[in-house]
């Protein structure tokens, strides 16, 4: 099955490889399809209804102006195959004219050339107000002073709770805790623990890691100030001390304290199957049938202070689509101030006019003014975001292969975090 898995992960370090190919060779953008009957479709991560239902609303909208484009289709992928099946369409000659990408491959998809600038067509559209794109937010998908994304989502990461679980047990809610100035990475396990002795319950969850997203594990490890790599992206980070000491915690909390439910283990914490699960706001939609009491909190302290995580989801147009031009217009629309605004109940956007309490608050209900300013406006202007670097999915697979020894009782915590360093310096210094 692991030599089925690096087959893949490899397809994708070759596919997007290959789109430098692909854009250095040929006539240009996609081609002359703009004069006629258009298409469009775009790739995203999300089958979610809710999401679905509005994303065709604002396509709806705009083929009424537009009436040459006759549909636009949105495609779910699968979160977890996403880049793979992404960049294989590209590869094959398939590729969309929209796409979402996610932060970890956004140096590849940005330095490929594989995607259309952007800045022309925002800044020559009425009202777009690209001025107000937070620059902390473009940063990512940017390069040579070009914006070749649009970051649609900006979304920090927090603590979902089940104040029903941690009533069980007996403890201070983390809100309490908080309040207490006790909200520290230390009590947030012993919480943890506690909810999966007395209940049988997962304690914490941080979701999409499943032992295989290892790069989720950042928003545990930043508050000991360790980092996956440099910022410059030469020097590997797991051998430092400050990720010594995070993962060793980490470990300790999974098979000594069991705060952390181990491999081969799921658990759903919006089907109310664990106590508190570290995942983004987008995910409150999840909890709209109030099947039992929640919260959502900021992430805990860790030993170098307060830190907030982000993850980012951008959206670009395909050189190579069937029709760019067309796409570029409607990604220009799609992504309006009226449509952020929309589109802000699930994804919290990158325009400075919107990361208000006020406007938040509007389009997330379930939210309450407080979390929405302590986990989302706060966490967006200090947050770190999650690992990214070119060449990410080879590296990827070195990481998430280096760290297979770890996951089990008795590892050798340094050893292990030494190994990864020896598996990815090499990929670190092309």
């Amino acid at each position: 099955m692991r030599a089925r898995t690096t087959r893949a992960r490899t397809t994708v370090a070759v596919a997007v490889a290959a789109l430098l190919g692909l854009t250095a060779c040929g006539s240009g953008e996609g081609g002359g399809a703009d004069d006629g009957p258009i298409t469009l479709r775009m790739t995203t991560w999300s089958a979610n209804e809710a999401h679905v239902k509005l994303f065709n609303e604002i396509a709806d909208e705009y083929k009424k102006t537009h009436p040459n484009v006759t549909a636009i289709t949105f495609d779910a992928i699968p979160f977890e195959s996403y880049t793979t099946t992404l960049t294989t369409q590209i590869a094959g000659g398939n590729p969309p004219d929209l796409a979402w990408v996610l932060e970890n491959a956004a140096p590849d998809f940005v330095s490929s050339g594989a995607l259309l600038p952007l800045d022309d067509t925002l800044k020559g559209t009425d009202g777009y107000g690209f001025d107000e794109l937070a620059p902390a937010a473009t940063k990512l998908w940017q390069a040579d002073g070009k914006l070749y994304g649009y970051p649609f989502s900006t979304s920090p990461f927090g603590i979902f709770v089940n104040t029903d679980l941690v009533k069980v047990v007996g403890q201070k809610t983390p809100a309490e805790l908080i309040a207490a100035n006790e909200w520290t990475w230390e009590n947030a396990t012993k919480l943890a623990a506690a909810i999966n002795a007395k209940t049988g319950k997962a304690g914490l969850v941080v979701r999409d890691f499943d032992y295989k997203g290892w790069d989720n594990l950042s928003t545990v490890w930043t508050g000991w100030g360790a980092e996956a790599w440099s910022a410059d992206g030469k020097t590997c980070g797991f051998d430092k001390p400050e990720m010594v000491e995070a993962m060793t915690f980490l470990h300790k909390a999974t098979f000594t304290d069991k705060a952390f439910p181990g491999p081969g283990t799921t658990a759903d914490f919006f089907a109310g199957e664990a106590g508190m699960t570290i995942t983004q706001i987008s995910r409150a939609s999840l909890l709209k049938d109030g099947a039992f009491g929640w919260d959502l909190v900021t992430l805990p302290t860790g030993p170098k202070g307060r830190y907030a995580v982000i993850g980012q989801g951008g959206l670009g147009v395909l050189k190579k689509g069937r029709n760019a031009e067309a796409a570029a217009d409607f990604l220009s629309f799609f992504t309006n101030p009226a449509n952020s605004a929309k589109l802000a109940q699930f994804f919290p956007p990158p325009r400075t006019s919107l990361l208000t309490t006020e406007t938040l608050a509007k389009t997330n209900p379930l939210l309450k003014p407080e979390q929405l300013e302590a986990v989302v406006i706060d966490g967006i202007s200090s947050g770190v975001v999650k690992p990214s670097h070119t060449g990410q999915a080879e590296l990827s697979q070195a990481v998430r292969s280096a760290l297979d020894p770890l996951w089990k009782p008795g590892a050798d915590v340094p050893a292990v975090l030494g190994g990864v360093c020896t598996a990815i310096d090499p990929l670190l210094a092309k």
